[in-house]
């Protein structure tokens, strides 16, 4: 019996970026998950705050030469990667000068929202699918988290359901805290189209824009739901407790022994 096959599509995850809590438990499921005989990739954004350096990060070659299609424009994408300490998994970095270069994350140094970030949000969904369909590597579970992947689930339901990569890929979709209070902009409707294939009535769920928009629609397209914090948006646990037909996993705390995920892992790989 082969081994499944998980993906992690994460904004954060420990040592190299932590945003909020869940960074670290991602990292911590990374590594359960490759303990427990599956095989597990990572992929996150490589924002300028990432240390290169430190961290150890190289160019991947045979990966080079991908460039992703936002609104009829061709955006490079480069390709690092690292091996997380202590595990012998590496983890994929999607890297733009334009995009991702910058010294800080989300705001600049005065706390001023990124005016594209919308922009930079389909840019790194896209660049992650794209970069999976490179490695020709098709996992049974793809499990995204930090808002900033929230556009993915709906991708691989709409734009990508036919990519071989992605045709038996089940989804899961983590729901953390939320960590901003801005507005992505009506333009992220415009940019998210993929060549007709995913229509503007699919992206309606995402319309308030906002943190709690992305976090929705991320869950409302994924095959399973897990909750990333103690504090989760009350609008969010009020309407996905009301969904049948979805396994929704509850946050169990941070000393959870992680168990629980790999039950739902091996669950919707083997449906």
């Amino acid at each position: 019996m082969s081994k499944k096959r998980i993906l992690f599509i994460a904004t954060e995850m420990s040592p190299y970026l932590e945003l909020t809590e869940f960074a670290e438990i991602v990292n911590k499921l990374a590594v359960k998950s490759n303990e427990s005989g599956m095989e597990v990739r990572c992929i996150m954004p490589r924002f300028g705050v990432i240390n290169e350096r430190r961290h150890r990060l190289h160019e991947v070659v045979r990966l080079s030469g991908i460039n992703v299609a936002v609104n009829d424009d061709d955006y490079p994408l480069q390709i690092k990667v690292a091996s997380l300490p202590n595990a012998r998994l590496q983890i994929y970095f999607l890297e733009n000068e334009e995009f991702f270069k910058r010294k800080s994350v989300f705001h600049d140094d005065d706390n001023n929202w990124f005016n594209d970030n919308a922009m930079r949000t389909v840019f790194f969904a896209k660049g992650a699918l794209e970069t999976v369909r490179k490695f020709g590597w098709p996992p049974d579970i793809v499990h995204c988290s930090g808002w900033m992947s929230g556009l993915i689930p709906a991708f691989i339901k709409t734009a990508y359901k036919r990519e071989p990569v992605f045709l038996h890929s089940k989804t899961i979709f983590t729901i953390g805290e939320n960590t901003f209070t801005e507005k992505l902009g009506n333009e992220l409707f415009k940019l998210a189209l993929i060549n007709n294939s995913i229509a503007s009535k699919d992206l309606e769920i995402f319309k308030g824009l906002n943190n709690t928009a992305m976090f929705r629609g991320g869950a409302t397209y994924a095959d399973a739901i897990t909750f990333g914090t103690p504090k989760p948006d009350k609008k969010l646990v009020e309407e996905f407790s009301k969904v049948r037909g979805k396994k929704i996993l509850p946050f169990k705390g941070w000393d959870t022994d992680l168990t629980e995920y790999l039950d739902l892992y091996n669950d919707l790989a083997d449906k």
